[in-house]
């Protein structure tokens, strides 16, 4: 997988369509008819694309070709792709719902922006396709990081602290959305679900395993450590699941143990 880099494209232009700050284009400004799109309505269609098809399906044309419009024509309200990149991120990120500042305290709030995090992943799961090392400095985005960061003020933290604490939630739940996003697209590029996948192996493989072993491994597999829970999905997607739940509550009760000890 290719990744993408946000905040590649021409600084001023970039923000100036992430604020809303840009002039609409005039009959003087270009040639021909004065274009009708809104910059909503190409972010959309682009969002949509990446969406069906992954963010390499994402080009001028391809988008100029969803709107009925010729591509040349939303040079006039995007430079690029890499200005598009960065709207399309912070549209998405604007539909996280942000707990209020008032609400059970700062454990629960910080959970509930990791589960928001978790649910934009799996709609737009392009977005694990962009790197997380430059922020495109959106106001979605930011508020985002504004919301998480009062999540965790006046606890006692530094600031340094409370960006890493902010951070480690963060990079968790990517980490483990990546993990059940491949899981659940594992059979349809494969062609094979993960019970074939098991079943054509299996045989083979019980000619090879000796339990005396792996003892350890031997055990929890009769204890039913690796069954099934749920015959209607995919077993690997069935562990990413679990293994995410399991996971953020650990993290927070890691954070609320640091917390603790530093009164």
């Amino acid at each position: 997988m290719t990744l993408e880099y946000k905040g590649r494209g021409d600084p001023q232009r970039s923000l100036a369509l992430l604020w809303r700050a840009r002039r609409e284009p005039t009959r003087e400004s270009t040639r021909g008819p004065k274009p009708s799109l809104a910059i909503e309505q190409i972010i959309d269609a682009a969002v949509q694309i990446a969406d069906a098809d992954g963010l390499a399906a994402v080009t001028m044309r391809r988008v100029a070709e969803r709107l009925n419009v010729g591509a040349m024509s939303l040079y006039t309200y995007v430079p690029g792709k890499a200005e598009l990149l960065d709207v399309m991120l912070d549209e998405v990120y604007g539909e996280t719902r942000l707990p209020d500042d008032e609400g059970d305290g700062w454990r629960s709030r910080l959970e509930a922006l990791a589960r928001e995090d978790w649910d934009l992943y799996q709609r737009h799961p392009w977005v694990l396709q962009v790197s997380v090392a430059r922020s495109a400095l959106g106001p979605n985005e930011i508020a985002v990081f504004e919301t998480a960061l009062r999540a965790v003020a006046g606890l006692g933290l530094t600031g340094r602290e409370m960006v890493s604490v902010v951070s480690l939630v963060g990079s968790y739940v990517r980490g483990a959305a990546q993990t059940a996003i491949d899981a659940a697209g594992v059979a349809e590029r494969t062609g094979v679900s993960d019970e074939e996948w098991w079943e054509a192996r299996a045989p083979v493989f019980d000619e090879y395993y000796d339990a005396t072993q792996y003892p350890t491994l031997a055990s929890l597999d009769l204890e039913g450590a690796f069954d099934p829970v749920d015959d209607g999905v995919e077993y690997h997607l069935q562990l990413a699941v679990e293994s995410f739940e399991f996971g953020l509550h650990r993290v927070l009760d890691g954070i609320a143990s640091y917390i603790g000890r530093r009164g």
